[in-house]
């Protein structure tokens, strides 16, 4: 996320989470071919691109969370 920019009606109940979700943004912006530009404005992407990297990010919290749930402690893609 850009700086000075805030979620409007996302909120995390964790405030530290931010920057690991941001690093996994670039992380998967980065599996899936999207440059991010450097200052972190997402605006000027395409929408398609944004979504997949949002699913993306949702998928792999899902899958995390499914894992800590069983007792995994190791992540696969």
């Amino acid at each position: 996320m850009a700086k000075g920019q805030e979620r409007s009606s996302n909120w995390l109940v964790v405030p530290q989470a931010a920057q690991a979700l941001d690093q996994m943004k670039f992380e998967i912006a980065q599996e899936l071919g999207i440059q991010i530009p450097a200052d972190g404005y997402m605006g000027y992407i395409a929408s398609r691109d944004n979504g997949a990297i949002g699913g993306n990010i949702t998928r792999r919290l899902v899958q995390m969370a499914e894992q800590q749930l069983s007792g995994q402690t190791g992540m696969t893609r």
